[in-house]
C-alpha cells in the first residue's frame, strides 16, 4: 500500500487530528482538529513532514505517489468549497503555508492568492463584483511570489526591497498613503511593473499556470526549512534540523474583500503579562500577512473590534473559549472575516513571556482547567524564562526625572516586558556583529518593521524598537518568545537607514546614542534611565515589599512551592560569601554546592602572594598562620548564613601563578609592601610558569606537594565550624578534594583533613559531622569511580574541568572556533553552556554507576556552570544525581527545572 502523505480537512471532518503533530505538523494538526471538533475552517490539505524528509534525502525531489494524492485532495478542496482551481468564472485560490512540528513564528515562507493569472483576476473581479480586490489580491501574489519563489530580495541591506519601491513610487504619485487607497487602474500598473522587474532581475515570465504555481509554492516552502533565519531558531531553541516541515495548502479566505471584511490575529490571554481576555490585532479591508507584517499599525481586538463587527466579535470570542478549553492553553488564532463570516486559519499555543508564562500556568491551575503538575510543564514555562522575573525594571523615580528631562521620545506598544537600554543599532547584521565582538555590549534594534531576517540580530539585542506593527506584530512575537524587552508600534518615530538617525519630532537621535524602553508601558526615552530590581528581589532579597504587595511575587511562590513539592533532586548554590550565601537561601537553596577557596583569598591577596613567595616550609608555614584567622573567619561566616544546610568546601585549586603579578611595575609593589626584593618575585614567577596551567600544577597536586597549604585550610574549616556550634547553629561541612585522578592522591589529602579535624576537636572540646569527599572533573576519576569511592564519602562532578579534559578544549581559548562550530552544525550546542550528554555526560553515567557499585549511598552533585542550565538538570536526575548547585539567581531556574524532569520520569 502506497505511503500516505497528504491529509484533507475541511467541512467538520479530517483525515488527521491534533495528536499527529510529527507527521502534519503544528499547523496541519491543528486545523485537522479544528475541522473535527466543528470549527469554521477553509477545506484544504496538509503535505506531510515526511516528504520535507524525502526531499532533501532525494535531491529536492518528491515521492512519486504525491503529484496524484495532491490531485486528489485538490478535487476534495474544490468539492468542499464549490469552486475549481483555475476555472475562469469562479476560481478557487488557495494558500501555501510551513507547519513545522514545533512553532517557528515567521522563520519560514508563506504564500497567498495562489491560483491568479490574467484570466482568472478578471473571473475573481466578476464572480466576487469587486475589481479592486481582485487586482489587489493579484498585486499581493505577484509581489509575494515573487519574493518567496523566485528570490526577488534586495541585494544589500540598505537597498528597498524591489516590490516595495515600485509600490511606494505609485502611492506617492497618486498622492496616497495607503495600498488600500491605490485605484484599479493604477493596482493594474503595478502587477505589471511587478512582471516586468521579475522578468529583468530572473529572465523568465512571472508563472501563469495555476498548477505550476503551486507546487512552485510548495518547493519554496519546503526549501525555506534550511534558510538561514529557520536553521538559527532552530539551533537556538533545540529543534532538530532532521524533523522537517509539513506544507498545508488551503482555500483562501478574503479579508480584503470591503468594509465588511477583516483579518487579525488574537490571544486568549496576554502574551506579554498573562493579563486573563481575549486580544489581538486586526485590520478591516486587508489579508493576514499586513497584521504580522506590522506595515500598517493594526487596531486592538480588545478595543473597538466589538463596536466595528459585533456580530464577528462575539463568534470570535466564543471560538476563543471554545479552543483554550479544548487546548487547556492560551492560543494564539489567526482569522480572517469574510462578508461578515468568521473563518480560523490557525491556533496554537501561543508563544509568551517568562511574566505571562507564570501568570497564564497559575490562573489556569485556580481556574480549574488544568492541574499542578500540567502547570510546571516545559512546553508552559520554560525553566529559563523564570530569569526574566528577576531582571531589574525602571525606576519610577528615574522615569520621573527622564520626563523632567526632556528624555521622553514616544510612546508605542508594550510587547515584551521589561527594562532595556542600550545603544540604537538600525541594522540586525550590524547588531550580530557588535555582540560577536563584545558579547557584554548593550544594543537596542532599532527598525521600521522587523522581518524574520532580522533573527539574528535580535537575539543579539537587549532589547527591540519598531515604528510599526501590533502586538502580534513579527518582532511582538519573537521578541515574546525570546523575552526580549519590546516596543512597537510606536508610529512617531521617523527612521532613516540611510543616514542611520531616529528623528521625533525636533528630537534627533544617531546610531550608537542610549536609548531605553519600558515594556511594560511601551514608553521609549532617549539616554539611560534608572532601572530598580525587580518585585520578586525586592520580596525575597531588599525586603522592600511585602508579599502580598507584589502578585507577581505571589504567582512567582506559588509556582515555586508545586515545584518543590513534586522535584526529588536537591538544588544548592555556589557562594563563597554570606551575602551571597543569603540571597541563595532566600532563593530556596538547600545548601551550598560550591564554595571556591580560592576566591576568598583576593580580599587578602598580599598575605596570600607571601605564601607563595616563601622560599622555604617555615617561611611559608608564617605566611600561613597569617591567612589562618581570614579563612576561618570566611568559613564562619558561611555556616552562620546557611543556618545547619550543608557546605561544601572546595580546597585551593588553581595554579599558583594565577595570584602573582605578571609586569614589572606590580611586582616592584608587591616587593615594597612585602619587604623583598622584586628580583625574587619575578624569579619565582618564572619559576610557576607552566605551558598547560589547566592540566599543570593544580587542585590536589598543590596540596600534596604542599600539603601545609591542606592543613591551614582544614583547619580553618573545622575552627570556623566549632566557633559557630558553640553558638548554638548546627553545622554540616563537606570538604572536597579537587582534581583527583587516583584513588592515591584523594587518600594523601583526606590524611591531613581529618589528622586536622581530630586536633581541632581535642583543642576545642567540640565535635561536628563532616564529610570528605572529591570533585570527579577528570576522565580518569570516572573511570576508576568504584576505586575513589572506597575512601570519598561524596563525589560532585566538576562539568567546567570535565568538560576541559574531555573534550580538550580550553574555555578561555575556544571563543575563537565555537559559534563557527554551532553556526555549522558541528556542536549542537556550547559545551560550556549545557552538558555534552553523549561525551561528557557518559563519563558521567560511569562515574555514578562506578561509584554506587562501591558505595551504595554516595551522594553525588553537580556544582559546575552546567548546574543551573535546565537541560543539564534534566539530564541529572535522569543519571540518579542528589543534586545540581549553581549560582544563587539561577537557584529558581534549578528547583523548576528539576521539578520538569520528575514529572517527565514519572510520565514515562
Amino acid at each position: 500500500m502506497a505511503t500516505k502523505y497528504v491529509y484533507y480537512f475541511g467541512d467538520g471532518k479530517s483525515d488527521g487530528s491534533a495528536k499527529q503533530r510529527e507527521l502534519l505538523g503544528g499547523k496541519g494538526a491543528n486545523l485537522a482538529e479544528m475541522s473535527n471538533i466543528g470549527l469554521p475552517v477553509p477545506a484544504g490539505f496538509t503535505i506531510t513532514t515526511e516528504v520535507c524528509t524525502y526531499y532533501y534525502a532525494n535531491n529536492r525531489q518528491y515521492p512519486p505517489e504525491l503529484a496524484a494524492q495532491v490531485d486528489e485532495a485538490m478535487a476534495k478542496v474544490e468539492k468542499t468549497m464549490g469552486k475549481k482551481f483555475g476555472d475562469s468564472s469562479d476560481p478557487l485560490l488557495v494558500s501555501c503555508r510551513s507547519g513545522a512540528r514545533d512553532s517557528m513564528p515567521g522563520m519560514m515562507d508563506t504564500v497567498l492568492n495562489i491560483g491568479l493569472n490574467d484570466t482568472t483576476v478578471e473571473a475573481l473581479a466578476k464572480s466576487s463584483g469587486n475589481e479592486r480586490f481582485a487586482w489587489d489580491s493579484y498585486r499581493r501574489f505577484v509581489q509575494m511570489y515573487g519574493d518567496v519563489v523566485l528570490g526577488m530580495k534586495p541585494e544589500k541591506k540598505t537597498d528597498a526591497d524591489p516590490f516595495e519601491e515600485l509600490l511606494e513610487k505609485k502611492k506617492h504619485a497618486a498622492g496616497v498613503e495607503f495600498d488600500s487607497d491605490l485605484s484599479v487602474s493604477q493596482l493594474k500598473e503595478l502587477v505589471a511593473e511587478f512582471k516586468a522587474a521579475i522578468k529583468s532581475r530572473t529572465g523568465s515570465d512571472f508563472p501563469s499556470d495555476p498548477k505550476q504555481q503551486v507546487w512552485g509554492a510548495v518547493g519554496a516552502v519546503f526549501g525555506s526549512w534550511m534558510n538561514d533565519r529557520a536553521m538559527v531558531y532552530r539551533r537556538t531553541y533545540g529543534i532538530p534540523h532532521e524533523w522537517g516541515t509539513a506544507v498545508n495548502v488551503q482555500a483562501m479566505v478574503f479579508g480584503n474583500l470591503g468594509d465588511d471584511c477583516a483579518t487579525g490575529v488574537a490571544l486568549t490571554r496576554d502574551g506579554a503579562l498573562g493579563v486573563p481576555g481575549y486580544c489581538g490585532d486586526y485590520l478591516i479591508n486587508a489579508q493576514g500577512e499586513d497584521v504580522v507584517a506590522g506595515i500598517r499599525t493594526p487596531k486592538r481586538i480588545e478595543e473597538t473590534l466589538a463596536k466595528e463587527m459585533p456580530k464577528a466579535y462575539e463568534e470570535l470570542d466564543s471560538i476563543g473559549k471554545i479552543l483554550e478549553n479544548h487546548y487547556k492553553d492560551v492560543q494564539d488564532i489567526e482569522f480572517t472575516v469574510q462578508k461578515g463570516k468568521v473563518w480560523m486559519l490557525q491556533t496554537r499555543n501561543a508563544k509568551r513571556t517568562g511574566f505571562a508564562a507564570v501568570r497564564i500556568a497559575v490562573d489556569l491551575v485556580d481556574e480549574g482547567k488544568i492541574t499542578e503538575i500540567e502547570a510546571l510543564s516545559p512546553k508552559r514555562i520554560p525553566a529559563d524564562d523564570l530569569n526574566q522575573l528577576l531582571q531589574p525594571v525602571f525606576d519610577l523615580a528615574g522615569k520621573q526625572a527622564a520626563v523632567k528631562n526632556d528624555q521622553l521620545l514616544t510612546k508605542g506598544i508594550n510587547a515584551g516586558p521589561g527594562a532595556a537600554y542600550g545603544q540604537i543599532c538600525f541594522h540586525a547584521d550590524d547588531a550580530e556583529k557588535k555582540f560577536l565582538a563584545n558579547p557584554a555590549v548593550e544594543l537596542i534594534l532599532v527598525r521600521r518593521e522587523t522581518t524574520p531576517e532580522d533573527l539574528r540580530g535580535m537575539k543579539a539585542a537587549k532589547g527591540i524598537l519598531t515604528a510599526f506593527g501590533g502586538a502580534s506584530s513579527h518582532a511582538a512575537l519573537v521578541s515574546r518568545q525570546m523575552g526580549k524587552v519590546c516596543v512597537v508600534g510606536a508610529s512617531e518615530l521617523n527612521i532613516d537607514y540611510e543616514a542611520a538617525t531616529l528623528k521625533v519630532g525636533s528630537k534627533l537621535l544617531k546610531e550608537g546614542d542610549y536609548i531605553s524602553l519600558d515594556g511594560f508601558t511601551g514608553e521609549v526615552f532617549a539616554g539611560k534611565v534608572q532601572t530598580k530590581p525587580s518585585e520578586v528581589i525586592q520580596v525575597l532579597i531588599h525586603k522592600t515589599m511585602k508579599p502580598e504587595e507584589s502578585p507577581v511575587y505571589q504567582r512567582f511562590a506559588k509556582l515555586m512551592a508545586w515545584a518543590d513539592k513534586h522535584r526529588t533532586l536537591g538544588v544548592r548554590t555556589n557562594a563563597d560569601e554570606p551575602k551571597q550565601a543569603k540571597e541563595a537561601v532566600s532563593f530556596g537553596a538547600e545548601g551550598i554546592g560550591l564554595c571556591r577557596t580560592e576566591h576568598m583569598f583576593f580580599d587578602h591577596v598580599d598575605e596570600f602572594r607571601e605564601m607563595i613567595l616563601a622560599d622555604d616550609l617555615p617561611t611559608r608555614e608564617r605566611a600561613l598562620v597569617k591567612l589562618l584567622p581570614f579563612q576561618r573567619g570566611d568559613f564562619a561566616g558561611l555556616f552562620r548564613a546557611m543556618e545547619g544546610r550543608p557546605v561544601t568546601i572546595r580546597l585551593l585549586d588553581p595554579p599558583l601563578h594565577e595570584f602573582l603579578p605578571h609586569d614589572h611595575a606590580s611586582q616592584s609593589l608587591l616587593a615594597e609592601k612585602i619587604g623583598i626584593p622584586v628580583e625574587a618575585i619575578t624569579r619565582r614567577v618564572s619559576e610557576l610558569h607552566e605551558s598547560n596551567p589547566m592540566l599543570g600544577h593544580r587542585g590536589c597536586r598543590l596540596g600534596i606537594v604542599m600539603p601545609e597549604i591542606t592543613a591551614m585550610q582544614a583547619r580553618a574549616i573545622f575552627e570556623a565550624a566549632c566557633e559557630v556550634k558553640k553558638e548554638g547553629i548546627d553545622v554540616k561541612p563537606e570538604v572536597m578534594i579537587p582534581l583527583v585522578g587516583y584513588v592515591t592522591e584523594f587518600k594523601n589529602q583526606e590524611k591531613v583533613v581529618r589528622e586536622q579535624a581530630e586536633k581541632v576537636f581535642a583543642e576545642t572540646g567540640v565535635k561536628v559531622d563532616y564529610l570528605v569527599g572529591t570533585m570527579i572533573e577528570v576522565p580518569r576519576a570516572c573511570a576508576v569511580a568504584d576505586q575513589i569511592a572506597g575512601s570519598a564519602e561524596f563525589f560532585s562532578f566538576g562539568t567546567n574541568d570535565l568538560t576541559q579534559t574531555t573534550l580538550g578544549m580550553s574555555r578561555d581559548d575556544y571563543g575563537g572556533f565555537i559559534n563557527y562550530y554551532k553556526e555549522n552544525d558541528i556542536v549542537p550546542n556550547d559545551p560550556f553552556q549545557a552538558i555534552d550528554q553523549s561525551g561528557v555526560g557518559t563519563l558521567m553515567r560511569m562515574g555514578v554507576e562506578k561509584g554506587r557499585s562501591q558505595r551504595s549511598k554516595l551522594k553525588i552533585g553537580i556544582c559546575g556552570e552546567h548546574g543551573g542550565e535546565p537541560s543539564s538538570v534534566v539530564f541529572c536526575h535522569e543519571i540518579g544525581l542528589d543534586y545540581v548547585s549553581c549560582s544563587p539567581f539561577r537557584v529558581p531556574i534549578a528547583r523548576l527545572a528539576a521539578a520538569q524532569a520528575a514529572v517527565a520520569a514519572q510520565k514515562k
